[in-house]
Parts: structure tokens; sequence; C-alpha cells
């Protein structure tokens, strides 16, 4: 499949801003002009999978933080 170029980087743009590395970029690209939509799906759902597991550690993180907060200001 020949992408077009405005269309290409674009694409490209958005996956980075996605946290996407260069290698998930460069398969993702790659299944792109193969045609295998089913395996850019797979790499777009592991990438949402992991951002999603990020944040769900993140917001551990941040209710240790506020039950700490909460203990300290009960003293107050």
């Amino acid at each position: 499949m020949k992408g077009d170029p405005k269309q290409d980087n674009a694409l490209i743009q958005n996956l980075h801003d996605a946290g996407c590395s260069q290698q998930i970029i460069e398969q993702f690209m790659q299944f792109r002009k193969e045609e295998d939509t089913f395996c850019q799906i797979r790499i777009l759902v592991k990438q949402r999978n992991m951002l999603l597991e990020a944040i769900h550690t993140d917001q551990n993180k941040l209710d240790c933080l506020d039950y700490l907060l909460f203990q300290l200001k009960k003293r107050c």
C-alpha cells in the first residue's frame, strides 16, 4: 500500500503523541504497508492497555498520598 506522505506523517505524529516507541511506530507502519489491520489494532490495544495500567499505578500513588495528607491534617 502506497500511503500519502502527509497522512503517514500525521499518523506517525499521532502514534508518537500517544506514547508509542519508535519500534512500535515502525511495526505499525509496516503493518499499514501490508494492509494488516488486525495487527495494527493489536498494537494500538496493547499500547492503550499499557497506558491504562500506568494510570492505575499513578492513581494508587495518589491514593497513598491523599491518605497520608488526611492523617496529617487530622492532627491539626
